[in-house]
């Protein structure tokens, strides 16, 4: 409780009271940081928590990228999960804490992790986290020096370490993935392994193992910038990666794709000590980008193929959210236009081509070796208590404990196409599930096999589910999840019955004979069943409120004690001092890395700079429709205070480059008294196919988008794995990316040249 300025009596320092303003975290102390009066926040305090005990628990918080994307997000994160659960507010409806960036609710992510990840024909797949990815391969980490500058930790052997140097160390623990695997085929590697006598499975497994242990094969996170370890082909579906979404867009056009970028930042002399460092950095490393798009965006721009996709009401699909408890049929209103093709229709000819392909290049049947770090929701979860290091000889590699899984797959790449468009036996044979719960859809299977309800093809001579269209896939994904079909939902909450030992399957027993298919949900709005997959209750109309299963019902959080966590005794977490959410300052832009270059001609006022989700056209359209444009002066504007437009000599229309190290971004300045002086905003996303003038800073180089001043720093504490909720899922747990803690120079330009 000292974190909160209670003094408890016992031995150490302690504010006198909450007034005392030169003890860390009292209510007088936050208002020298905050301005906001410590009155009002005492005030604020007692009457949360008097609301919270006279409605029984109905405070909540909204939070989302407003937060999500500050460096300490994750400390801003836990505070307000720490009020809500000392005050009682957690699974509560009308209360808790509710988390929202964008659509990203998958609902039946049951039957759907089946069918998108191919678990009916191979065990397992290679899904990465993406942060580390790109700031890993777009050379980011060079320029990054070590986080302890800007990142407030206690100095210890994991704080002193570069992030780059803690990436590997989580990708050959087993924490993290990373692909490329390592420094050789794995295809080849396998060969390897036949040819030096592995006989089965196991053997190639053991066989790689000691190849790691000797060094006779590295991981080619070992050495990223090495030409063996380039990423090649970039495929880019349903985002605007390249410009849109990528944190230091500047970084990804001179290390991915090697063409014109406005960096001026230099590598940093704190260099890293376990990946190799190469002292010229590679510039184009993709070989071929692939965009599939209905729209010329920025990335389309940018790609040397763009597969023209059907656009939303032009195909069959679903999509849901964690605003609403509905599946959303998207509905093909009409057939895609001239060329385009829907998504599944253009994956379905490139499995094809592939086949075709193969016949060449993998006419038989190919094992590969597939490395995948320690999973949540596993026997995973309890490997790794503490920190041990194979690598350095602290303990022995042993694969699926103190190091990564490793799977032997066998693929015959000339039926990947007729693989791609049939339902695998793998499902009802293995089953489905997710976030800890499993169940068995043999029954269901074997009736899609039977029924005249659902297409059909021969396969090897057996009769299995057609997926070969769209609407196919959706009616097998409804079909099979728990969320979709009652009687799945009834034996899913019986085997959580067997696992918990708690009465659950009353739950499910109202919605056993809910069906529901493809049609059903064109013809009106269907409410998908509660589901033990999911932590909140939904009976009788209730409105989903996450973990009241939890609270209600007794059922334990998936954490390592299966109860909330105030303490996280993880020892990264210890090491970086987060082991309680505690305050630390937002980093420096001295020490961040924004300026150094900038800052060599003359120091001039930095503003915090921050990109919010689109005024106008984020969720309904995009910015270069004329209707957007006239909204927004024919471009994505600066927003300035009152206060620093005047002391830059900016008026409100003036053209002016928004720069740092990083790139720059040309547009016209808003000055607005809604703007908070010391900070700027340009909302996201402006393309690069209107409204991009010159800069006069960069030779005349045209400028960039919102991304351009922006590099990914990543908290090395999101890496660690292999312990209780600490371990990994894919879009669940790793490092996020985050960029409002950036800071840039606004300069009026005195000519405009387009």
């Amino acid at each position: 409780m000292a974190q909160y300025g209670v003094d408890r009596g016992l031995e150490g320092q302690y504010p006198k009271d909450y007034t005392d303003k030169d003890a860390s975290y009292t209510p007088a102390w936050q208002e020298i940081f905050t301005g906001i009066d410590s009155k009002t926040v005492l005030q604020f305090a007692r009457e949360w928590a008097n609301t919270a005990d006279i409605t029984k628990g109905k405070c909540m918080v909204i939070i989302g990228a407003g937060i999500n994307h500050w460096y300490h997000a994750n400390l801003i994160y836990r505070s307000a999960a720490m009020a809500l659960a000392l005050t009682g507010c957690v699974g509560k409806n009308g209360g808790g804490l509710n988390h929202y960036v964008g659509q990203e609710k998958l609902a039946p992510v049951d039957s759907w992790g089946g069918v998108t990840f191919a678990k009916d024909w191979v065990p397992t797949a290679r899904l990465q986290q993406a942060p580390l990815w790109h700031y890993i391969n777009t050379c980011q980490y060079r320029y990054d020096g070590r986080h302890s500058h800007y990142n407030a930790v206690p100095d210890n052997d994991l704080t002193r370490k570069h992030t780059a140097d803690s990436i590997f160390m989580s990708v050959r623990n087993g924490w993290m993935p990373y692909y490329p695997q390592f420094n050789k085929n794995p295809l080849n590697l396998v060969k390897d392994a036949e040819k030096s006598g592995a006989k089965s499975n196991d053997d190639i497994v053991n066989y790689t193992v000691e190849q790691l242990k000797n060094r006779k094969l590295q991981f080619a996170i070992n050495d990223p910038d090495a030409e063996e370890n380039f990423p090649r082909l970039w495929y880019i579906w349903r985002g605007n990666a390249i410009h849109g979404s990528m944190k230091g867009t500047e970084y990804a056009l001179k290390h991915y794709l090697g063409t014109q970028n406005n960096v001026i930042s230099k590598d940093s002399d704190e260099r890293t000590e376990e990946i190799v460092w190469h002292e010229i950095a590679p510039e184009g490393k993709l070989d071929l980008i692939v965009d599939l798009n209905f729209r010329m965006d920025s990335s389309a721009l940018y790609s040397d193929i763009v597969l023209p996709a059907a656009s939303w009401y032009e195909k069959a699909d679903m999509n849901s959210t964690d605003m609403h408890s509905f599946i959303h049929p998207l509905g093909q209103a009409i057939a895609p236009v001239w060329e385009s093709k829907t998504d599944w229709d253009i994956f379905k000819n490139i499995a094809k081509a592939t086949s075709e392909m193969a016949k060449r290049y993998f006419s038989e049947p190919m094992k590969d070796i597939i490395m995948t770090p320690l999973s949540h929701d596993s026997a995973d979860e309890i490997t790794q208590p503490k920190i041990k290091d194979w690598y350095k000889g602290e303990c022995e590699p042993i694969p699926g404990k103190t190091m990564p899984k490793f799977t032997v797959v066998t693929r015959d790449y000339t039926k990947l196409y007729e693989q791609f468009i049939t339902l695998g036996e793998g499902i009802r044979e293995k089953g489905l599930g997710a976030h800890g719960n499993h169940y068995f859809c043999k029954e269901e299977y074997d009736d899609m096999c039977a029924s005249n309800h659902f297409p059909k093809r021969k396969y090897e001579g057996k009769t299995l589910p057609s997926i070969q269209e769209d609407e196919w896939v959706c009616n097998a994904i409804l079909n099979l999840s728990t969320l979709t079909n009652g009687k799945l939902n009834y034996e899913a909450y019986q085997n959580m019955e067997k696992k918990t030992g708690l009465q659950l399957a009353d739950l499910g027993e109202g919605s056993k004979d809910v069906r529901l298919r493809y049609q059903d949900l064109l013809a009106q709005p269907r409410r998908y069943n509660t589901s033990p997959l999911w932590s909140g209750l939904m009976n009788d109309g209730r409105a989903y409120s996450a973990y009241t299963y939890n609270v209600e019902r007794l059922v334990p959080w998936r954490t390592l004690t299966g109860r909330q966590h105030f303490y996280l005794d993880h020892e990264l977490y210890i090491a970086h001092g987060e082991h309680l959410p505690t305050y630390k300052p937002a980093p420096r832009p001295e020490v961040y890395g924004d300026l150094r270059e900038t800052w060599k001609s003359g120091k001039a006022l930095a503003l915090n700079y921050l990109t919010p989700h689109g005024k106008w056209h984020i969720h309904s359209t995009y910015m270069e429709n004329i209707r957007m444009l006239t909204l927004s002066r024919g471009i994505e504007p600066c927003w300035l205070s009152e206060k620093d437009a005047e002391t830059l000599g900016i008026k409100d229309n003036d053209w002016v480059e928004v720069h740092n190290d990083h790139g720059v971004y040309v547009t016209r300045a808003c000055v607005s008294s809604r703007i908070a002086p010391g900070s700027c905003i340009v909302y996201h996303v402006p393309e690069r196919t209107v409204g991009i003038p010159k800069s006069q800073l960069r030779g005349n180089k045209r400028g960039g988008g919102h991304n351009s001043v922006t590099r990914t720093h990543l908290k090395p504490n999101y890496l660690s794995g292999g312990y209780g909720q600490f371990s990994y899922h894919f879009n669940y747990w790793g490092p996020i990316a985050p960029q409002r803690d950036t800071h840039v120079i606004v300069k009026k330009m005195e000519k405009l040249v387009w």
